[in-house]
């Protein structure tokens, strides 16, 4: 461990609290996140109804809305990709609907990228390669029937345009498509980024006709258009997703760059917080302040961002693009409270509404093989607050609860606290848990034994059909912590593709374990109003340690705080003992054998005594006052609300 970062440490530990305390939670962050009507068509597609997917591409060419048509469209074409039936039903009753077609078309260029992969051009085989140019050949047709059954729509030309940077399209090509797009539509937000591609200099232009075409656009656009944060993707494009600028001599487009950002800062106040439309280009921008070490601007940016992630350009640095997000929100506010003073305060936010939670976002819920006290008396140290419902006899739902003052421990954490809760609970225990996990689009599950992951999984509504070795192996680990002969339905299960939501559901099913509790999923907290929940709030270490000694087997810890009155032989012993230490720590310092140590210590111990006294007297006035009003509500340790203790 390096010493700057010791030094820091007990900056970081005092301020990371207050650093960015306003951001929206973690467990609040969602990648792309669908509007409801989206989300509604999405939902039934992935159970076979294409009629809502249908009317919503059909009311966006109605009312002419463009942008918003083309998002829907990539939607819709993403989620038939490995579950194509609602589509070809679709085509089947409709086959010149003009909609259907341009989710087909689109639906093509996505089956060529899959078999090609985003790699770099010299890890992709020349097998991958031959396929995916015949994909692209195949799409030709498509996209020109999708184009001919609504003359008027830009979307087509946007797919086509898209189609000229995978096929390698001559420039005569592209600019025969360009042309087609720019007169259905001159300032269509998703033909010009589909453009600027094109003319990157990783696939077929250079940084000087990039940063040309991205400014002349901007240079035109209307007010507020998303358009003037073109030249913020040119500036993206070349500093940090190509190879950027040259490591000697100055920076050809140093200037561009820093004026590409300023113009996205401005276009970023004319939109409200945490705003859905602007999340893509906003997502963009805390990455170039990064680059630029403006930590200030980019916490801003984070803010103005909200729950909104967005998968580009956070894939472009791992697998997991929400995991990339919170990361590097988590790195901003730690290098913030590095650089605040001890003893200083943080910059002040600009206050406004957080959202808690927001649709889409994960939720996650616990199944334990235990009763709700084993749980509770197993968590006490695991800092998190849960709350713990019956499920059965011999089952317990858990759930984490949000923490108005989260744990220090856990600041900094940006993994899913229930998950980090289980593995923390279940260590030492015989007793297995299932952390399930739920988002519209996929869901998954985790399977915990005594504190270690033995088997995870995850159905995605957007992804193929399982390896069947790694399906194996987690239906043979499922079945044998659940006692199980036989495990192939639960490796069919497993490898169902096409409604994660069902499958989840039927795995519970097949493990003979409860049903998922009403309402998961559509919200963060779902077991308030179950018979019998409580709350375990959240103790520090050695409170909880304290708590696991004195709670008796079997029962359910009591809130922290709460005890029964003091007995007389306890204000007993502490009153002999405030007498005796005070007496010793008199002696201690009187002439003629002053002794420091040991009179300091009396001293230090007799303080000890005298302030467990003193709050022992306070909590019982206010105890006794309590019983003889009880028409007056009790103070209460806890907040009130749903399954409270």
């Amino acid at each position: 461990m390096r010493l700057p970062f010791l030094l820091t440490l007990p900056r970081v530990l005092r301020h990371s609290a207050a650093v960015g305390a306003d951001l929206p939670p973690d467990e609040a962050v969602v990648v792309d996140a669908p509007d409801p009507a989206l989300r509604a068509a999405l939902t039934s597609a992935a159970q076979g109804d294409h009629g809502p997917a249908r009317a919503l591409l059909a009311a966006t060419r109605e009312h002419t809305q463009w942008e918003l048509r083309d998002g829907y469209v990539s939607r819709l074409a993403s989620a038939a990709l490995h579950n194509p039936g609602w589509l070809d039903a679709w085509q089947a009753e409709l086959p010149d609907d003009p909609d259907a077609a341009l989710v087909d078309a689109a639906l093509r260029i996505d089956r060529a990228w899959e078999i090609r992969t985003a790699d770099r051009a010299d890890q992709v085989s020349r097998d991958q390669f031959r396929a995916f140019f015949a994909l692209l050949e195949d799409a030709v047709p498509v996209i020109g029937r999708a184009a001919e059954l609504n003359p008027a729509d830009p979307v087509p030309w946007r797919i086509a345009l898209t189609h000229a940077v995978g096929s390698q399209a001559p420039r005569p090509v592209f600019d025969d498509y360009w042309d087609r797009a720019r007169t259905r539509d001159p300032h269509h937000y998703g033909c010009h980024a589909a453009a600027l591609q094109y003319l990157c200099a990783k696939w077929h232009g250079s940084h000087e006709e990039m940063f040309g075409f991205a400014e002349g656009a901007a240079d035109t656009a209307p007010p507020g258009s998303k358009l003037h944060a073109l030249p913020l993707f040119a500036a993206l494009e070349y500093a940090v997703l190509s190879s950027g600028p040259p490591d000697d001599g100055p920076d050809p487009h140093a200037h561009r760059v820093d004026a590409a950002v300023a113009r996205a800062l401005d276009l970023s106040a004319a939109y409200g917080p945490g705003s859905p439309e602007a999340a893509g280009f906003r997502n963009c921008l805390v990455l170039m302040l990064l680059r630029a070490e403006r930590w200030e601007e980019a916490l801003e940016a984070f803010r103005s961002i909200g729950a909104h992630a967005t998968r580009y350009p956070w894939a472009y640095l791992g697998d997991d693009p929400r995991q990339e997000f919170l990361d590097t929100r988590s790195g901003v506010r730690v290098h913030l409270a590095a650089r605040t003073p001890f003893f200083g305060r943080p910059a002040p936010s600009a206050p406004g509404p957080v959202p808690e939670w927001v649709p889409g976002a994960p939720c996650a819920v616990a199944i334990a093989a235990a009763r709700p006290a084993d749980v509770a008396q197993a968590a006490l140290v695991c800092g998190v607050s849960l709350r713990t419902a019956p499920a059965t006899d011999t089952h317990t739902y858990v759930e984490a609860v949000a923490d108005a003052r989260p744990a220090k421990r856990s600041l900094l954490s940006t993994e899913d606290p229930l998950t980090t809760a289980a593995d923390n609970f279940t260590t030492g225990e015989k007793w297995p848990t299932l952390v399930l996990r739920r988002t519209p689009e996929r869901c998954g599950f985790t399977l915990f034994l005594k504190g270690r992951p033995l088997a995870t999984h995850e159905w995605d509504a957007a992804a193929p059909a399982p390896d069947h070795t790694a399906v194996t192996a987690t239906a043979e680990a499922l079945s044998h912590t659940f006692a199980l002969d036989d495990p192939r339905p639960l490796a069919h299960v497993l490898r169902s593709t096409g409604n994660p939501s069902r499958h989840q559901a039927d795995l519970l099913a097949a493990l003979s374990l409860p049903p998922l509790p009403p309402g998961f999923g559509d919200r963060p907290e779902v077991l308030g109003t179950l018979p019998g929940a409580r709350v375990l709030a959240r103790r520090g270490l050695l409170a909880g340690v304290r708590s696991t000694l004195i709670t008796p087997d079997g029962a359910h810890p009591a809130p922290p705080g709460s005890r029964e009155p003091r007995g007389a032989g306890w204000w007993l012993l502490r009153v002999l003992g405030l007498l005796l230490f005070t007496a010793a720590a008199v002696l201690g310092w009187s002439p003629p054998e002053v002794r420091p140590v040991r009179g300091t210590a009396a001293a230090l111990v007799a303080l000890y005594l005298a302030v467990r006294l003193v709050r022992a007297w306070r909590w019982r006035r206010t105890h006794d006052a309590a019983a003889v009003a009880p028409d007056e509500p009790p103070a209460r340790v806890n907040p009130p609300g749903p399954g409270a203790v």
